[in-house]
């Protein structure tokens, strides 16, 4: 690398720098700016003491490591001090000597953190530890900490999982890469058959570990990961933690080891994604060795690292989260029983902390991580192309712009209770010059009809840039969010509407990521995020959509938006029966979503087409849950007790135009299910299409009544879907069925 993360000028040995930890913050600040490494030592200061107040930086063992993320840092870069007297950071055991300033530019490169997120981890081994308190010289510190962030080239040991000495083989290095024993064998695997020997800077670290033992390592993907034997030895502690709960600790891992071999996964954030995170994740995994558990973890820090394996996730007896800042795509682990806690604790207490999982795992009343499970084909997914992630981005756009369209489609319903249809051409005019002391003609309920109409419409116009600046947020994170959002007024301010939304965003997010990859100085690299990637990718996707892109696709809306006013007779009939099918086809997944978009997004209360096309699409939607419901009531003998229960709680999520309440039937028996299900929703679609009906709220289910023209026709359509729905999947049942699934106990 072009600059060294340490040099001799940014450390003082046995130095007294102060009573305080923002006296010794101050001073190491000073010496990044001294030594031309960052321009202002005070605002460098001010960031790692804000980070100081958020959790504090103290680990036992009499280290810390405050660190921060600053403009004001031009390179990535570390000050040390060995202090003499010591300074309390707010660690459980005492005062710190050794003090670490991590610092590093806003928007830092990869392989910066990287650097910095491998001392920290080295920092919870005793031997470096040690050295560090053994050295003479600035020089001797530099090279222990070079050791670590630069370590020598990978040795190559044998390929079964000991060494001749009875020692594992291949535990893990600091630049991420190493093998993970086979449980029970002691054999190991590791890319090209080689494992990586972790390069100690001055001493090596004892090891006890016997044939059958432990690996701890990093997975070649970058998740941190051990797989604990059976048999053999416990590897020695990660940190020597002298604090008072030592002895509750001992007794968990104890607790821990004479249960069941149990798989847990963790996640570890720190604000900064620095220090802590990668700390947290190599405590919890040496952990998990010392009681015989297998851990994975996932670090959502700074140096990045790939995301868990849904298969690993779904194989999961329990997880931990472990962070000071919001789980990154929590979803993926929706009904795991979960552990939850600040970075800090998975380093004090990571022994504790897998103990509690493993109980959590078989405890009847244990928290679980809240929302919908991923299907088991998402689980098992292994790789993702090009196609599989273009799908992605766009159900990450669709998935934020439904918030608004359900929000602000409900509020200009409810409106239109209070205000009547009318209210939609005089309400901007009753908001501006009325107020609740001058009531307009027909009264409150006017004025409040034309206030939540204007909140509803405001709220409805954030559709196409949420949809736009979503897309190109889930290709380029945060720099993508300005572009896309600008591509999506773009296209509302040309007419692309819905489509030109789509394109935008795509643009806007590749952009953005082209922009993200340029090469910049050093010096540049903190504004890259916030001022250079926003600033180029707007000016580009802008340029696009108004020189190129909007025009074509204006006209491409136009001429879909008359094709839609146009039907009648059996077209309409035949665009109800697809939006049906669609809307049945994987209740909440990609083709639901897409149907359900194509009518929410094209939504205007003065366009019957747009009107009907919305009916046909909740109604046909509202069919799953409900059938599902009948079906049970009709033939229970055909379902276990859990999917009668289920049933019961069908007939309210059907009503409410929840298709997901469908799901667990489906994923029971999907070949069955889901064609009866397509069936009914054709029914429904067709005959709302075919009858005219009319919804102007996009979601509520039967509960926006009000909002629904020709009601009669509606509940005729959905009962007769439901009915035709029913009876397929009963029959499919019945046809199909070896012998009943359960006795249905009644009470006499």
């Amino acid at each position: 690398m072009a600059d060294s993360i340490i040099t001799p000028d940014l450390i003082a040995l046995d130095a007294d720098l102060g009573a305080g930890k923002g006296e010794v913050i101050t001073a190491l600040a000073g010496e990044l700016a001294a030594a031309g490494r960052a321009t202002d030592a005070a605002a460098v200061a001010e960031a790692a003491l804000t980070r100081e107040s958020q959790s504090a930086t103290g680990l036992p063992g009499g280290i810390a490591i405050p660190h921060c993320r600053s403009a004001a840092v031009t390179t990535a870069s570390l000050a040390f001090a060995r202090l003499a007297p010591a300074v309390d950071f707010g660690a459980p055991d005492g005062p710190a000597d050794l003090v670490f300033l991590i610092a590093a530019p806003e928007g830092a490169g990869a392989e910066h953190m990287k650097l910095l997120s491998s001392l920290a981890r080295a920092l919870v081994r005793p031997a470096f530890v040690a050295d560090l308190r053994a050295a003479a010289t600035p020089a001797d510190v530099v090279a222990l900490v070079d050791g670590v962030i630069n370590p020598p080239p990978a040795a190559t040991a044998p390929s079964s999982g000991a060494s001749p000495g009875g020692t594992a083989a291949g535990s893990a290095g600091p630049a991420g890469s190493g093998s993970i024993a086979d449980p029970g064998t002691g054999t190991s695997s590791a890319p090209d058959a080689t494992a990586t020997a972790e390069s100690a800077p001055a001493t090596s670290e004892p090891s006890t570990a016997g044939a059958g033992a432990a690996v701890v390592g990093t997975t070649a993907s970058g998740v941190t990961a051990s797989s604990a034997a059976t048999t053999g030895a416990s590897a020695a502690p990660a940190c020597d933690d002298s604090s008072a709960s030592a002895e509750d600790d001992a007794s968990a891992v104890s607790t821990a080891k004479s249960a069941a071999p149990k798989k847990i996964v963790a996640v570890t954030a720190c604000p900064t994604g620095i220090a802590h995170t990668y700390m947290a994740a190599d405590s919890l995994v040496a952990a998990g060795e010392r009681a015989g558990v297998a851990v994975a973890v996932e670090t959502q820090g700074s140096s990045g690292g790939d995301k868990l394996d849904p298969s690993t996730i779904a194989d999961a007896d329990a997880v931990i989260f472990a962070t000071d800042v919001g789980v990154k795509d929590r979803g993926r682990f929706a009904g795991k029983p979960v552990i939850e806690s600040g970075v800090k604790r998975a380093i004090n207490e990571p022994d504790t902390m897998i103990a509690e999982a493993v109980a959590a795992s078989t405890a009847a009343g244990a928290a679980t991580v809240g929302g919908t499970a991923p299907a088991p084909s998402q689980a098992a997914a292994k790789g993702i192309g090009w196609g599989t992630r273009l799908r992605q981005i766009l159900l990450t756009g669709v998935s934020y712009m439904i918030p608004f369209v359900a929000a602000g489609g409900l509020l200009i319903a409810l409106s239109f209770l209070l205000g009547g249809y009318e209210i939609s051409d005089s309400a901007k005019t009753i908001v501006l010059d009325n107020s609740i002391t001058d009531l307009p003609d027909g009264g409150l309920a006017t004025y409040f009809g034309a206030v939540l109409f204007q909140i509803g419409s405001l709220a409805f116009s954030f559709l196409v840039p949420a949809l736009a600046g979503y897309i190109a947020f889930a290709i380029a994170d945060r720099p993508g969010l300005a572009p896309g959002f600008t591509a999506g007024a773009i296209a509302v301010f040309v007419g692309a509407g819905f489509l030109g939304g789509l394109v935008g965003g795509l643009v806007a997010g590749f952009a953005a990521l082209w922009v993200s990859k340029l090469p910049v100085p050093t010096w540049a690299r903190g504004l890259m995020p916030v001022v250079v990637i926003p600033l180029l990718a707007s000016a580009i996707v802008g340029m696009l959509m108004f020189v190129l892109l909007g025009k074509p696709l204006a006209a491409v809306t136009n001429g879909l938006t008359d094709w839609l006013s146009g039907l009648s007779g059996t077209s309409a009939i035949a665009l109800g029966v697809i939006l049906g099918v669609m809307m049945c086809f994987d209740l909440g997944g990609p083709v639901n979503k897409a149907a359900y978009a194509f009518a929410a997004a094209g939504l205007s209360v003065t366009d019957t087409a747009t009107l009907r096309i919305m009916a046909a699409v909740m109604a046909a939607g509202m069919v799953p849950p409900l059938a599902m419901a009948l079906s049970t009531v009709l033939r229970p003998r055909l379902y276990t007790e859990a999917e009668r229960e289920n049933g019961k709680a069908a007939w309210l999520l059907g009503a409410s135009f929840i298709s997901e309440g469908a799901i667990p039937f489906a994923a029971a028996d999907p070949l069955r299910v889901l064609p009866s299900m397509m069936v009914g929703g054709a029914v429904t679609g067709g005959l709302i299409m075919a009858t005219d009906v009319t919804l102007s709220a996009p979601h509520g289910g039967i509960f926006v009544f009000f909002a629904i023209g020709h009601l009669a026709w509606f509940v005729v359509s959905l009962v007769a879907g439901t009915l035709v729905a029913a009876a397929c999947v009963t029959l499919a049942k019945e046809l199909t069925r070896k012998q009943p699934v359960a006795p249905v106990l009644t009470t006499a």
